[in-house]
C-alpha cells in the first residue's frame, strides 16, 4: 500500500529547477523534467546539506558546496566526494498535483 501525500501543484515546479518541500515531515527535493517529476531526499549524503540549493545539470542535481552530483532517477552519486546514494521517492501526478510517498524509497 502506498502512502501518497500531496507535495505541491505541478504548476509550482519550473522545468529543470530544484524545488524544496516537506512531505509528512521529510525534506523532499522535487525536479520537473518535462512531464516527469523526480523526488529525492533533500539532503546530500556527503555533507548533509540541502540539495535543493544546488543546480540541476546534465548529470542530475549538484550539491552547491562540494560539487557531488546525484542521478535524479536513482539517487546514485556520479561524482565525488559523495559515495553513498540519496533516497529516491515514488511520485504520482494526479489532477494537476504532485504526490510523493516518502515511505517507499529506492535506497
Amino acid at each position: 500500500m502506498t502512502l501518497m501525500s500531496r507535495a505541491c501543484a505541478l504548476t509550482d515546479l519550473d522545468d529543470g529547477k530544484p524545488f524544496a518541500v516537506e512531505v509528512d515531515g521529510e525534506p523532499v527535493l522535487l525536479v520537473r523534467q518535462g512531464e516527469s517529476v523526480h523526488a529525492l531526499r533533500d539532503e546530500c549524503s556527503h555533507a548533509a546539506l540541502s540539495l535543493s540549493e544546488g543546480e540541476v545539470t546534465r548529470k542530475g542535481i549538484e550539491c552547491w558546496l562540494h560539487g557531488s552530483c546525484f542521478d535524479l532517477r536513482t539517487g546514485a552519486p556520479s561524482s565525488p566526494p559523495a559515495t553513498e546514494p540519496v533516497d529516491v521517492f515514488a511520485v504520482e501526478i494526479r489532477d494537476g498535483d504532485v504526490h510523493v510517498d516518502v515511505t517507499a524509497t529506492t535506497n
